[in-house]
């Protein structure tokens, strides 16, 4: 548009993400910032160097000065305008939904992982103060800045998970509720073979292909509602297994111990599930609403009301753990039937000889 050039030229139009807006109109338009994870959505952000990447702003036409100042996740942004809550509050954190939702969870050591149970998928998994560049088609993101100091994460993301059980109940009608999804699945010893891969808008992480489709694969005449119930509830957790085994690839560690929230980690059935395919102890923690927890962590820290994160990860509290219990021979030919699923999701993409 070129009004909105000549504006910026002139220095009357400014750009900002979301928290930027909402700290700019909290400031009464005095704070013009927003924070490493947020700015890392961009595209426009170094994440070495944490500041704008001029050669991309080159590159792009973009004027430097439209761009709100980066700065650390926790800390001082500024002060409310008085006249909104009757007196000045610090602001004392901002970041992405799911950066905080990590920090909620006390995730702070390398090899710490995190999954949000929703509609979709989004599995954090900590590698500290380097950035792993993936091998395997992942996301390096700012994790966060505290303390002076940025520090990473790898990412993936699902793109179906929790939304296949709403199939189930919207589009299938075979259940009335997500919770029953539970119940029916522990009403089987098994899938008696069945395998549900929920590929209905491609798949994601770390296969990343958009032509992908929605395949059940193993039906016999035995098969009946209850085993593609279950089939389905376990494609959650052998997704979850795909991107963290790809975490672990890159990043040369190994997890022992996944954090989980969202809605869909109320199911004991899909989080023991998870522990066993994967054979890693999960950790449900007594809030799940572990991304409004972890911007209150973020301001606390900022403001002294927490004093490090030791004191963070000595306030987090676990509800139920799950431990493995699987043995490892069923362990590996369950997932080897997934990969064959999965294969056979992938193969509709593939043009006809």
């Amino acid at each position: 548009m070129p009004e909105a050039r000549r504006l910026a030229q002139e220095g009357n139009l400014l750009f900002g993400t979301i928290d930027t807006w909402l700290i700019w109109n909290l400031t009464g338009g005095r704070v013009h910032a927003t924070d490493y994870s947020n700015a890392a959505r961009t595209m426009l952000f170094n994440i070495n160097t944490l500041q704008w990447d001029e050669e991309i702003l080159e590159l792009l036409r973009i004027p430097a000065g439209i761009l709100p100042r980066p700065v650390p996740t926790s800390g001082v942004f500024g002060m409310t305008d008085p006249s909104i809550f009757g007196g000045e509050i610090l602001i004392g954190g901002a970041a992405g939904d799911q950066q905080s939702a990590l920090f909620g969870q006390a995730c702070f050591a390398p090899g710490d992982a995190k999954n949000t149970y929703g509609s979709f998928f989004v599995l954090l998994f900590i590698t500290v103060d380097r950035p792993v560049f993936s091998r395997i088609l992942l996301l390096t993101t700012v994790s966060w800045g505290v303390d002076g100091t940025a520090e990473y994460a790898l990412e993936g993301s699902i793109f179906v998970a929790g939304a296949a059980i709403q199939w189930l109940r919207d589009e299938l009608q075979i259940i009335h509720s997500a919770p029953e999804s539970e119940e029916v699945a522990m009403s089987v010893a098994d899938t008696a073979g069945v395998y549900v891969v929920p590929a209905f808008v491609g798949m994601g992480a770390p296969y990343w292909n958009p032509y992908a489709r929605g395949t059940i694969v193993g039906l016999t005449r035995g098969a009946g509602r209850s085993h593609i119930i279950r089939a389905t509830l376990e494609s959650l957790a052998y997704q979850t297994c795909d991107v963290l085994q790809a975490m672990e690839e890159d990043s040369g560690m190994r997890i022992s111990t996944l954090k989980v929230d969202g809605g869909a980690c109320a199911n004991d059935f899909l989080m023991q599930f998870q522990s066993d395919v994967m054979d890693v102890t999960v950790d449900r923690p007594g809030c799940i609403e572990t991304t409004a927890l972890g911007a209150a962590y973020l301001a606390g820290l900022a403001c002294g009301y927490w004093k490090d994160k030791e004191d963070i990860v000595a306030n987090w509290k676990s509800s139920k753990r799950f431990v493995p219990r699987m043995e490892r021979e069923e362990r590996e030919n369950r997932r080897r039937g997934w990969k064959r699923a999965v294969k056979a999701a992938l193969a509709w993409a593939q043009e006809e000889e």
